[in-house]
């Protein structure tokens, strides 16, 4: 499995490549009021409106810095009435991918949450996020019901 690293602090997480579209330097976001502190704001990509999750605020409770590393990870996944629709991860330090051909995708845990299980890779704990988790949080706050293509 392809493992996209990304930084937060100190720390390093990491997402399966499955559905990472591409990654994107940090474009200007439309900011969406009275959503949650973590969903930094929305932009065009490919004729959709998709929301982008701030994983610095969501996990240390602080927003991404900008950086010439900090990227938005395009996802790409299809809603429950079968539509494809995008959201973006931002992220510092996304510059590294990881190849771990023996690791298999965890299952969902019950409680929904969006981390996942720790890894060693040499001398580096490596936690993985479970990008379904997040989405299924996007969705709950209804910012892409124009995202879908």
């Amino acid at each position: 499995m392809l493992l996209l690293l990304f930084h937060i602090a100190e720390d390093i997480y990491a997402i399966d490549s499955t559905h990472i579209v591409e990654v994107l330097p940090l474009v200007l976001l439309r900011k969406i009021h009275q959503a949650p502190k973590h969903i930094t704001g929305v932009f065009q990509y490919r004729n959709c409106i998709v929301p982008v999750v701030d994983l610095c605020q969501l996990i240390q409770g602080e927003p991404c810095r900008s950086r010439y590393s900090t990227r938005i990870m395009m996802l790409h996944y299809t809603t429950k009435k079968g539509n494809r629709a995008y959201v973006g991860l931002l992220a510092e330090r996304v510059t590294e991918t990881l190849d771990q051909p023996d690791l298999m995708p965890s299952a969902q845990s019950d409680n929904g949450s969006y981390l996942g299980e720790v890894l060693m890779h040499e001398q580096d704990m490596i936690q993985r996020l479970r990008w379904e988790a997040l989405v299924s949080d996007v969705q709950n706050v209804a910012l892409i019901g124009g995202g879908t293509g």
